[in-house]
């Protein structure tokens, strides 16, 4: 979880191979929609997240119910939106990706195939509400090599 330009599909991405479980992209769920009043950089609010939300909560409860594991690409900014997403599995977990926003911006500026623009990071940034101390979840500094960010999800006491 994160805001956009954090690293998450990197890091999940890696993660999903490490466990050897299937990777979701959160964004490939959006409608097109919210797609395009991301593109025109017009910031999603929580109905627009509602249906997007609620589809991410099927694939996880859907998972959990066949017992296979899954990683999940997702913002995630809010805490109700977690609890959301934990209603369809209570084991659910969640690792945070934050880091200083200039650096969150370079990676968004350096991209060249997705739709969100640098402009909507201070929005993602204003809605972010980090893990709380009873959310079971790892907080990740982003500066860290991929390698170690994914250790560090694996294996958080044993760093």
């Amino acid at each position: 979880m994160g805001v956009s330009g954090c690293g998450k599909s990197e890091v999940g991405k890696r993660l999903a191979a490490a466990l050897g479980v299937r990777f979701l992209e959160g964004d490939a769920y959006h409608s097109a929609s919210n797609v395009a009043k991301m593109a025109a950089g017009i910031p999603l609010d929580d109905s627009d997240r509602a249906d997007w939300l609620r589809t991410l909560q099927g694939e996880i409860a859907d998972a959990a119910a066949r017992g296979e594991g899954l990683v999940l690409a997702c913002s995630a900014l809010k805490r109700r939106y977690r609890d959301l997403l934990r209603a369809a599995d209570p084991g659910l977990r969640f690792a945070h990706l934050t880091g200083p926003r200039e650096l969150i911006a370079e990676r968004m500026g350096a991209r060249t195939a997705h739709y969100m623009p640098a402009s909507l990071l201070d929005s993602q940034l204003r809605d972010l509400e980090p893990l709380q101390a009873d959310e079971d979840g790892v907080l990740l500094d982003l500066r860290k090599p991929l390698a170690d960010l994914t250790e560090d999800i694996l294996h958080p006491q044993g760093r």
